[in-house]
């Protein structure tokens, strides 16, 4: 089972897409790694990486989608915390935050591996005609 951790500055941001992509996708295990301590906006590598290590647990592969830049940073500080086997089973996916989640939802849902999971993120970019550069 391919799960999916949802990283963003903003908590309620992030539960709400998760609460989505479930809806969607049904029994995929998904976590959020969002918010700052104290229920402020902001993303932290430390925590990117303890959601990490807790998704892998229970799923063979993890897809995380960022919502800004400096999420995409912290999921990479995260994925360079993590021993190596563990890092081979994470995939960082350019996509839109809701949409990528959505359709990465409903591809994990069906049993797909990490891979195809992240593919179906990333091709939310084109169904909305984002330019990739």
């Amino acid at each position: 089972m391919t799960g999916l951790l949802l990283v963003s500055h903003s908590r309620k941001l992030a539960e709400g897409v998760r609460e989505l992509a479930a809806q969607m996708g049904g029994q995929v295990p998904m976590a959020v790694a969002a918010g700052d301590e104290e229920g402020g906006l902001g993303t932290d590598g430390s925590r990117v990486k303890e959601a990490l290590e807790a998704l892998l647990q229970e799923a063979d592969e993890v897809v995380v989608l960022m919502d800004l830049g400096s999420a995409y940073l912290s999921a990479e500080t995260a994925l360079e915390l993590l021993d190596p086997e563990k890092q081979r089973r994470v995939l960082l996916a350019d996509a839109p935050f809701v949409e990528g989640a959505v359709m990465a939802a409903v591809v994990a849902g069906t049993g797909e591996g990490g891979r195809q999971v992240k593919a179906a993120a990333e091709e939310a970019r084109k169904l909305l005609k984002i330019p990739k550069d």
